[in-house]
């Protein structure tokens, strides 16, 4: 059997932990550098007696999440005790959601080259994460910090149906969360996780293969890597006569392949029953609304908003709404007086440039928006040309001077005097016979070597429209 004779079948299940600076159940700090254990109390370490009281904060990014992900907000959850036992679960259980999740059924769109796609949600709900194992040598080591981390955990249906648009789905649920402020998102340091349960079945079929699942992968590349060894893996499988064994799975980042962790679990194996110390979780309708008025504008809606209103193509758009800082930023550089078009163009180019290579956020870029419009409108008004305008904002970017300060300090106004021009083309020609000669024979190539020449005697300021006009005017003789 080839691989074209399967289909893939991919779900994801997403931990997001909660902007909150207390845990879940308990009012210990979520800070995440703390020392081992530091941040740890009778509540999270599960000592007897010790009871757990919700956090409010989390709920409200409860239904955020929710409501970003066109879920439909529960008025009543109830939590309950996922049963098992693990060395960094004190308890031996984690309080979590079943049967009645704060969040129901909902949608995100995606974009995979060029094409969307509606992917659902399952349900997403509220619990809290368990400890961290350090092992060793021989010796596993117990951190709680992390034991009541406020997570949301975001179900989606088993809409995917490659390693690429699975990838893809995992980063947007990611740009939604950062939108609205209730995750950082940050995969190294461990508030966003994937879990990718993965299947393949033969094309045309409707039933599910055996489904397995790669457990905490914490980067979106892998992500795509072990989703697609794991589907090679099974087809192989399949093909050589072997059954596919449910399974957790974790993903060797040196080896690039999957490796058996244990034999998957069924819901039944946790024995989940409510939770006895939490009453049921109310969230009136009108508390929804008001929520729902404070989300900011979400990036699906930017999009649309950037190609109707500022007349952007729909890829300037994408690429701006990637994350709301960059959003916000073309954004006041167009309420500054900027053409958004142009504007678009700088901020996806030499600022991103910039800001990759000096690794700075867009909140720290020494160019503020205001003076990346001023630059833009000295472009505009022929001040100086586009190529001057490239070597104003890298002295900007050094200096945080102003674009018309750098200009006047540099001598770099463009030169838009037709007589000043031709002067400097009568010069040029002059240095260039033989070439003027063999243009005039027809090789007309060479006028962009002239172009260049141009340029270089005029020091990059001669207004280029101009210039290419008197230019062609002279060489026709």
């Amino acid at each position: 059997m080839s691989f074209n004779d399967y289909e893939p079948v991919i779900g994801l299940e997403i931990h997001a932990q909660l902007l909150t600076q207390s845990k879940l159940f308990c009012s210990c700090s979520t800070e995440f550098a703390a020392p081992d254990n530091e941040n740890t109390c009778p509540v999270c370490t599960g000592m007897p007696g010790a009871l757990p009281v919700l956090n409010k904060k989390a709920v409200e990014f409860g239904v955020k999440i929710g409501l970003a992900l066109n879920c439909k907000v529960q008025e009543k959850s109830v939590f309950a005790r996922k049963n098992y036992f693990y060395p960094d679960l004190p308890k031996g259980y984690q309080i979590s959601q079943f049967e009645k999740p704060i969040c129901g059924p909902g949608f995100v769109d995606i974009n995979v080259d060029g094409a969307k796609k509606r992917i659902g949600v399952t349900r997403a709900h509220l619990e809290e994460d368990a400890g961290k194992s350090v092992h060793q040598g021989e010796h596993s080591l117990i951190n709680l910090n992390r034991s009541s981390m406020p997570l949301m955990e975001i179900v989606s249906e088993p809409d995917l149906r490659s390693a690429q648009e699975a990838a893809e789905y995992a980063r947007t649920v990611r740009q939604l969360l950062r939108y609205i402020g209730a995750c950082d998102g940050n995969l190294e340091e461990g508030s966003l996780r994937c879990d990718c349960n993965v299947s393949v079945r033969k094309k045309g079929t409707q039933k599910y293969g055996t489904r397995v699942e790669i457990k905490n992968i914490n980067s979106f590349r892998f992500v795509e890597k072990a989703i697609e060894y794991e589907i090679q893996r099974q087809i192989d499988c399949l093909g050589s006569g072997e059954s596919i064994k449910q399974e957790t799975r974790l993903w060797d980042v040196d080896k690039n392949k999957t490796f058996l962790m244990r034999s998957k679990e069924e819901a039944n194996d946790y024995r989940y029953f409510p939770e006895p110390d939490l009453l049921p979780l109310e969230v009136s309708p009108e508390k929804t609304a008001q929520i729902k008025k404070s989300l900011p504008e979400l990036p699906f809606e930017k999009v649309a908003r950037y190609q109707t209103e500022h007349g952007l193509p729909e890829y300037d758009s994408l690429v701006l709404t990637q994350e709301r800082e960059i959003a916000e930023y073309f954004e006041a550089v167009v309420l500054a007086g900027a053409n958004a078009k142009v504007a678009s163009n700088w901020v996806m180019g030499e600022l991103m440039r910039e800001l990759n290579e000096s690794k700075k956020s867009i909140a720290s870029s020494p160019i503020k928006p205001s003076a990346l419009a001023e630059l833009i409108q000295l472009i505009g008004n022929n001040t100086i040309s586009g190529k001057i305008a490239k070597t104003v904002f890298g002295e900007m970017w050094k200096s945080s001077k102003s674009a018309a300060e750098i200009v006047k300090e540099k001598g770099l106004v463009q030169i838009s005097d037709a007589g000043a021009i031709e002067a400097a083309i009568d010069k040029m020609l002059g240095n260039n016979p033989s070439q003027v000669a063999e243009y005039r024979g027809g090789k007309i190539k060479l006028f962009g070597f002239f172009v260049g020449q141009l340029m270089r005697e005029t020091k990059g300021q001669a207004n280029p429209e101009m210039a290419n006009q008197l230019l062609m005017k002279k060489l026709k003789g």
